[in-house]
Formats: structure tokens, sequence, C-alpha cells
């Protein structure tokens, strides 16, 4: 990265982690995704139960392998065979998790953490349940404002996500939210969490590169 570049990210990153400390969250950055892995699995404690909801960014650090090769009771959601009934016996047992981990749609400059789900599961675990939540977050999902996260959900995140998913949402095709009422709708539960009432539940790594959607 260019060192005039690198200025302008680290610069964020830290206002960032100042902002979600300030709202009780913990807040670590990753110069790389490598990094980031590494910093998520110290903080697992050993051989606890996790699980994690569907998020292009772990996948992109190496984090289920990560999982399956550690000493975790791990509930995985991408084990090959898992019936649908399955899957949601996946998406119940994980609110009884030590960890949760995850990404974000976005993250303001505030401190805030955007998210919006289709099922739910993701963001209910999010809020309420699991012991501990950790969260990986690209430089490319940090924002100035909620209005700014509401914007890059519908140009980015939503139909990215549908795309990749196979959906028949109309984002699939115009490649933008179009505020649909399609079966295949991935906007159903929009979550902003604010403030933590458990300080240090929530513990957000970030990370200067660009990850996920």
């Amino acid at each position: 990265m260019d060192k005039g570049l690198e200025f302008v990210v680290m610069q964020r990153l830290e206002r960032t982690a100042k902002a979600l400390r300030e709202n009780r969250m913990e807040a670590y950055i990753a110069a790389s995704r490598d990094e980031a892995r590494e910093k998520l699995l110290a903080l697992l404690p050993p051989a606890c139960t996790v699980s994690h909801g569907g998020s292009m960014t772990l996948v992109e650090c190496g984090v289920p392998e990560a999982l399956r090769a550690g000493e975790y009771t791990y509930l995985d959601r991408g084990a090959p065979g898992l019936q649908p009934d399955k899957v949601q016996k996946l998406y119940r047992d994980a609110f009884s998790a030590d960890c949760y981990l995850g990404s974000v749609n976005a993250v303001t400059e505030k401190g805030e953490l955007f998210n919006v789900d289709g099922n739910g599961n993701r963001v209910a675990a999010y809020i309420f349940g699991p012991k501990s939540v950790i969260l990986i977050v690209g430089m490319n999902k940090i924002v100035p404002d909620i209005d700014a996260a509401l914007e890059r959900l519908r140009s980015t995140a939503a139909p990215a996500n549908v795309a990749r998913l196979g959906g028949a949402a109309p984002c699939s095709k115009t490649g933008r939210c179009m505020n649909c009422r399609s079966e295949s709708r991935i906007c159903c539960d929009y979550v902003v969490q604010a403030y933590q009432r458990i300080p240090g539940r929530i513990k957000v790594i970030l990370v200067a590169e660009t990850l996920g959607y």
C-alpha cells in the first residue's frame, strides 16, 4: 500500500477503534488478514464451543479451516451433507455457544455496528446468547455514519450477497437494492449496535485490507 494511503487508512482504523472502545466494545487493529485470523484464534478460549454466521470475510481469512483443524467444538454450518433441518438446529445451538464469529455490513467511525440479515440468526446471535462475539472487519466496511452504512448495503453488500447465493431478488440483476418484496430478499432485519451493556462481549478486529462485501 502506498505510504500516503496507508497513513489515511490507519488513521481511519484508529478513529473507529477508539469509538468502539468508548461504546464498550473491544477493538484491535490488524495489518493483514493473516494477522486478523491469528488474533481471532488467540481470543478463543481453549476447547470452546464456537459458531459463526455466513461471512465471506471469515472465508477470506481462512477462519473455517482453522476451526476445523483446531481443538474446538465447532458448530460447522459448512460441513458436507448437512440437511436443512440440521442447519436450522445449528442456528439455534449457536445461541448457547461460548463464541460466535462473523463480520459486519458496516461499522461507523462513531463506533456503531450496522448489520442486515435475511433469516435473522446472525444478527440475533450478535445481540444476545453467545458469551463472546468476535468480528473481523475489513477497511472497506468503515463508513462515516449510519446513512452511509445504509447506502453501502444498498449499493454493495446486498446485491453482492444475493448474487453469491444465487437469489432471484431484483438486485441480482440491477446490482443495487430495489426495496423489493421478493421471496429471495435478504434485507429483512436491520440492526444497529450502538453501545454494549456487557463491556467487552463484542470484540472487533479492524483490518487494513479489503475483505468481504
